[in-house]
């Protein structure tokens, strides 16, 4: 009923009466507002995992390499005005720009790179992301504690400007791996200044006190309000950077955020659900947006609890998902998923992922629950978003309508349901994967033993195996074979079940310029300008 009525609030939106609106007054003042779902976890680029806060990070912080405003692949420099690999692809040369600072007017330099990379790889510091420094030679024993010489991992400062990153092997995509924000620098003399290297939770983070080295810096933050960003002076690009600032805004009900958009509160909402992608087509196909997004809709496992340790039984519940009808029913412009990895370039993913409900009941039987008789009322763990109940309510019917299993929907508030995913809370957890990087193994290396991103506790050697395999190859066609094999084994254990891959489905308004189609959605704001709506004022008021 809830939903109901949401949505016919949404359905029924009245012209607003005033006669300028929040948008056009922000188009005016240069400030871009954007829905962002939630308030962060924090506002620490090593210490978080999610895409919104993706979305704040790239506006406080800068890396090595930039993102493109059009072109996927390409790697326009950031702070660095190059980076260049040996004829390995394994010893890549940084030289940064001079005369780089910090927003609070101190240098930047070699030597806060070597600081971040030691940060983040500090066991005691605990990051879910420090896996993704794994490609440098010596990081993935530094991280896990094995060797506790910092020195012994691959960066070199060669002089303030300029070091050197030896990776674990040739990795010819590393420039888009840069792009990543855990790769990007935090202020060393700020963090030391509130504790030390590895201090969990350091109040260098909080709002008052974060120094970053972006193109924007912190103005305001009040929670489950807003943040707001301003232009940072001291950003070495600042005279080219169009946006005075942003206001994210953590909207999580997704007719709550269109509703605000349609009243002129919003430039661009977070996501756009079904049933307002249906209406906007009729009403207002200018501001919506479908896109490709390189992204797999999932629920994880936990293989630590019974029956979940058992792969058949997390096999059985994979093969009871209907991934056809959920992406024509619950989704508008995803595709069904029958692999982890979505297909990208001359990776086409096995397809191991499909729907058997009769293979699953065999699986289940098998197990120890004939047509589910004797199987426990597991919890099914959802964000509270619309969007996430919805699919969530259709595949408990599928569980019980195909395998006789009964699941209870639990729902949390974002942190909430965050701290419960890391520290296995749970007994199957909705969630996604948006891709690092334009590579399959940015789908796979997550499964890894002991990778913070995993949260199944699966392990499983011969996939580990394969994958370590892969870093040793050049060729495209050989690494690619490796990943199907790793992929294929991930499938057959079923720690977790792909469901879709991902579609960006939005709303942005016609003020916005700039803002290009990208398989990461990771738009440089530097490149982002407002001009005045040139719509008519009827069409604007959404009538």
């Amino acid at each position: 009923m809830m939903r109901l009525i949401l949505f016919s609030a949404f359905c029924l939106i009245v012209a607003s009466c005033q006669k300028e609106s929040q948008v056009d007054r922000a188009t005016r003042d240069g400030i871009l507002i954007m829905g962002n779902s939630s308030d962060p976890k924090s506002f620490d680029p090593q210490v978080v995992s999610g895409v919104l806060e993706n979305n704040i990070i790239r506006a406080l912080f800068e890396g090595l390499i930039n993102f493109d405003q059009t072109v996927d692949l390409a790697t326009p420099g950031g702070v660095a005005m190059e980076v260049t690999p040996d004829e390995t692809a394994t010893v890549w040369t940084a030289r940064l720009r001079p005369g780089l600072k910090w927003s609070d007017g101190e240098p930047l330099t070699a030597e806060d790179f070597a600081f971040s990379y030691e940060r983040i790889l500090s066991p005691g510091l605990n990051a879910k992301y420090a896996s993704m420094l794994y490609f440098m030679e010596g990081a993935e024993d530094f991280n896990l504690g094995k060797i506790t010489d910092f020195t012994q991992v691959g960066i070199k400062i060669e002089d303030p400007l300029t070091f050197t990153i030896t990776l674990r092997g040739p990795t010819p995509f590393f420039r888009e791996i840069l792009k990543h924000y855990t790769w990007y620098p935090v202020p060393k003399h700020k963090v030391l200044q509130y504790g030390s290297i590895d201090r969990i939770g350091s109040d260098w983070a909080k709002p008052e006190n974060l120094v970053g080295n972006g193109p924007f810096r912190i103005k305001s933050f009040r929670r489950n309000d807003h943040i707001e960003v301003e232009r940072n002076p001291y950003y070495w690009d600042a005279e080219n950077v169009s946006l005075n600032g942003i206001r994210f805004l953590p909207i999580s009900n997704v007719f709550t955020e269109a509703r605000m958009f349609r009243d002129g509160q919003l430039h661009v909402t977070y996501t756009a659900a079904p049933e307002v992608v249906d209406l906007m087509k009729k009403e207002d196909p200018g501001s919506l947006r479908q896109e490709p997004y390189l992204g797999t809709v999932l629920y994880r496992f936990n293989t630590t609890r019974k029956p979940l340790d058992d792969p058949r039984v997390r096999r059985a519940l994979s093969m009871a998902l209907d991934r056809e009808a959920l992406c024509e029913n619950v989704f508008r412009g995803y595709e069904p998923a029958y692999g982890m990895t979505p297909p990208m370039g001359d990776y086409d993913p096995p397809h191991g992922a499909a729907f058997d409900p009769e293979g699953g009941r065999k699986l289940l039987a098998e197990a120890g629950f004939p047509e589910g008789k004797g199987f426990p009322r597991l919890k099914l763990l959802i964000a509270s978003r619309e969007s996430a109940a919805t699919l969530a309510s259709a595949v408990q019917a599928m569980w019980r309508n195909h395998l006789g299993v009964e699941v209870e929907i639990e729902n949390k508030e974002w942190t909430a349901y965050i701290v419960a995913t890391q520290n296995l809370n749970y007994d199957i957890v909705a969630g996604g994967w948006i891709g690092d990087y334009i590579d399959p193994l940015t789908f796979l290396e997550m499964w890894m033993p002991g990778n913070g991103n995993n949260n199944t506790g699966w392990e499983s050697k011969p996939f580990a195996a394969k994958i370590e395999e892969s870093f040793q190859r050049t060729d495209a066609a050989e690494r690619f074979k490796l990943l199907g094999e790793a992929e294929e084994i991930l499938l057959a254990d079923s720690p977790v079940a792909p469901v879709a891959w991902w579609g960006k489905n939005y709303l942005l308004h016609p003020s916005v310029k700039g803002w290009e189609p990208l398989l990461l959605d990771s738009h440089p704001y530097t490149k982002v300008k407002l001009v005045p709506d040139p719509r008519p004022e009827s069409a604007r008021e959404g009538r």
